[in-house]
């Protein structure tokens, strides 16, 4: 039984996770629209530089019209877009109710693999999306705050945000599935992802003057360029490749359940990290997100 993606799919999770730290630490001292912009330069530098070291090429031109139009369509959507969304969702309502929201991604993956692409999952896979998402539900949602951090009110516009974030990851995932068909490498696939992330952010940026005080302010805060260059090694370079070989190996569905699982590893390193304390219902709630994790396996 090959379960490559699947495994990918969790390697995904755990580098998002890590991630996390590196754009939280730095969205507290620059904000998140510069870390956001940051981000996918310093993660694009990378890939040109990974690409000339595996292919001898720092840009895939030979991959396609297709695949091209495939992967820079997933890059927009998904990267600039997307995640965009997700950083206004956590300003608005929260982590905690962002990474709830961001959770109904697989649900809108499956729906849109299935009605566009025929992509149909076997009924025990289902059984297992459903448990897994409600055990990484059930460890948000309960995830008790330090007793310093403020209660933060949700709001309409928050809630709209977080859904726009999951549909954007969700959309971004089924574009790249098929521009990744094939053996297509999931270094370069992102490549021209985050190339087409690069364009759309850094085009605005500059109609909104807002380019320059970007360098201006990275070059006075060296302690958040490294978090940004932390986060971005494990975020859109190994992270996003690693999703790429993941919906390359398994459906979206199952794909897109197993990479929203950085809630359940952020438990030990918010433990051991950051010092929170874990209640019985948190751990509760992981229990029943691995027992899915083990359906999803199952297959």
């Amino acid at each position: 039984m090959v379960i490559i993606g699947e495994i990918a799919a969790i390697f995904t999770s755990f580098c998002w996770s890590l991630s996390a730290i590196g754009f939280t630490k730095s969205s507290q001292q620059v904000g998140s629209q510069v870390t956001n912009r940051v981000r996918v330069l310093v993660a694009l530098i990378m890939l040109i530089l990974i690409n000339i070291v595996l292919y001898n090429q720092p840009i895939p031109l030979n991959a396609g019209i297709s695949r091209w139009v495939w992967l820079s369509i997933s890059g927009i959507i998904g990267l600039s877009l997307g995640d965009a969304f997700l950083f206004a969702a956590y300003r608005e309502i929260g982590p905690r109710l962002g990474l709830l929201l961001l959770s109904l991604a697989p649900v809108f993956g499956s729906t849109i693999a299935w009605i566009f692409f025929g992509q149909t999952l076997p009924f025990l896979q289902i059984i297992g999306i459903v448990i897994t998402l409600g055990g990484i539900s059930w460890v948000v949602w309960t995830h008790q705050k330090n007793g310093n951090e403020n209660v933060q009110k949700i709001t309409g516009r928050g809630i709209v945000f977080g859904i726009l974030a999951a549909l954007g990851q969700a959309i971004g995932l089924v574009f790249s599935q098929q521009g990744m068909a094939g053996n297509f490498s999931p270094f370069a696939g992102t490549l021209i992802r985050m190339l087409a992330a690069f364009a759309v952010l850094w085009i605005i940026a500059i109609f909104q003057h807002q380019a320059g005080s970007t360098v201006s302010l990275m070059s006075k805060e060296p302690a958040a360029l490294r978090w940004i260059i932390f986060g971005a090694l494990f975020g859109p370079v190994i992270g996003v490749s690693s999703s790429l070989l993941a919906i390359q190996h398994t459906e979206i569905g199952i794909a897109s359940t197993l990479m929203a699982l950085p809630p359940i590893f952020m438990l030990p390193i918010s433990h051991f990290v950051f010092k929170e304390s874990l209640n019985w219902q948190t751990i509760f709630g992981t229990f029943i997100a691995i027992a899915g994790v083990a359906i999803l396996f199952s297959k």
